[in-house]
């Protein structure tokens, strides 16, 4: 069974819609296994800041499927497809990795660029899969991490209040 690795991101009632989207993926996936929270300038545009994490799932389900069943957590959320790339939104949430599955079509891109691009994606990653090798390239997310330019990196680990609460 392939364990997936979701990234999410909220800037629009990030203090709703980063739990409920919690729920909603334990909800159809099972246990997950759930990075710290990091709070995030937005890339690309300005406006307010982001909430990102990582999850990663187990599930024997099709990799399509699972990207469906994550469009339709983001469109109950109130996600709108229309918007451009870099805006704000109320809820992202991109299936990164699944299991070694190494895929490029029109709908879906796996492994996610965005690992070893933005620091909003692989931190997380690299907390809760460290050892876990890129289906590419062979290094581990620890090592990534590792490597990564760090110069004019502008997020940090946040306990929001709603997970005090747990």
């Amino acid at each position: 069974m392939p364990r997936g690795y979701i990234s999410i991101g909220s800037n629009i009632d990030r203090d709703k819609n980063i739990p409920a989207s919690l729920q909603a993926l334990e909800h159809r996936f099972g246990k997950l296994i759930v990075s710290s929270i990091y709070e995030t300038e937005p890339v690309g545009f300005s406006g307010d800041l982001f909430y990102n994490l990582i999850v990663g799932f187990d599930s024997d389900l099709d990799v399509k499927e699972v990207a469906q069943q994550l469009r339709q957590i983001e469109l109950d959320r109130g996600r709108t497809r229309d918007c451009q790339k870099f805006t704000a939104r109320t809820l992202d949430l991109d299936l990164i990795l699944y299991g070694n599955l190494v895929l490029r079509d029109e709908q879906l891109q796996i492994p996610r660029d965005e690992i070893e691009r933005y620091a909003f994606v692989l931190e997380p990653l690299a907390e809760i899969a460290p050892t876990l090798k890129h289906p590419i390239n062979h290094i581990s997310y620890a090592e990534l991490w590792d490597k990564f330019d760090k110069t004019n990196l502008k997020q940090k680990r946040i306990t929001p209040s709603w997970m005090l609460t747990k």
